[in-house]
């Protein structure tokens, strides 16, 4: 069971995690098997994905889930490991900032130590504006407190995805305007999805004094230069999820072949593995 004291310890650990001048990685994971196994491998925290929640469990993403079923899922990934789990909440699956507060309070319910909390409308292509955001960001800060956590809440932007009016250089200013926004507001990273480029990158952390997440897509810069330049935190999304199908989809595709059996066979990760991957959570 997890004890209060416990799931602050895992906050704090959390957020100690984004300002020790390295750089973060979470392969973003969907059920307890993949956050064991990450945690046995030596991570030191742990994140879901919406994309990878609802797909894995036959849905489209957006809060198409059940909020129901994913509180459910974040227990058990949460009583799973030991390490802290962040979870990709969307826009918080509330209609307004009633709902939200009841939201974060069954979340926090859960033992997550973090949240992502993105600022589109999911079925349409614009953003809530920066001030309504902010308020429910606060809501989410406020909340959190007097439930006595301290909530990791890394804001999403989604102004690279959904701004398509806006010409590059406007992008970037409206992403950092709304950064600093969200920061008075009470959140503790900033999450600028699709955001690409070595210098545009480092504007953001410079302009907006949060630590910084990006996501893994083609086009960013490689590992030594995310370090050189003190990016806090990385993160895949959906990718963790598309590598294993990928993978999967690739022996299927030999087995129908007649093609493959020693893949099979010969696979290290055996049951007596699997069996011990969750027997030492």
């Amino acid at each position: 069971m997890i004890t209060e004291n416990f799931q602050l310890q895992k906050e704090k650990l959390f957020h100690q995690l984004h300002h020790n001048n390295g750089l973060l990685i979470l392969p973003n994971v969907w059920n307890p098997l993949t956050a064991r196994l990450l945690e046995e491998t030596g991570y030191k925290a742990v994140a879901t994905a919406s994309a990878s929640i609802a797909f894995a469990n036959g849905y489209q993403d957006g809060e198409k889930i059940p909020f129901e079923e994913l509180i459910v899922i974040l227990q058990k990934i949460v009583k799973s490991v030991k390490i802290p789990v962040t979870a990709d909440v969307e826009s918080g699956y509330a209609e307004n900032n009633s709902v939200l507060k009841e939201n974060i309070k069954r979340l926090i319910g859960t033992g997550i130590a973090g949240i992502n909390f993105e600022d589109s409308h999911h079925d349409e292509q614009k953003l809530f504006s920066k001030e309504e955001q902010s308020e429910k960001i606060n809501v989410i800060k406020t909340t959190a407190s007097e439930n006595g956590s301290n909530l990791f809440i890394n804001a999403r932007t989604d102004v690279f995805i959904k701004q398509d009016h806006l010409s590059k250089e406007g992008k970037l200013a409206e992403a950092i305007e709304r950064g600093k926004a969200y920061k008075v507001a009470g959140a503790d990273g900033f999450y600028p999805i699709f955001l690409k480029e070595k210098e545009s990158i480092q504007t953001v952390m410079k302009e907006v004094l949060l630590p910084v997440n990006i996501l893994m897509v083609p086009g960013i810069p490689d590992f030594f230069k995310l370090k050189e330049i003190g990016l806090a935190r990385i993160s895949l999304g959906p990718g963790f999820l598309k590598y294993a199908i990928n993978s999967m989809k690739n022996i299927a595709e030999k087995l129908l072949r007649f093609e493959g059996m020693e893949e099979i066979t010969g696979n290290p990760v055996t049951t007596d593995y699997l069996k011990n991957l969750i027997s030492k959570k």
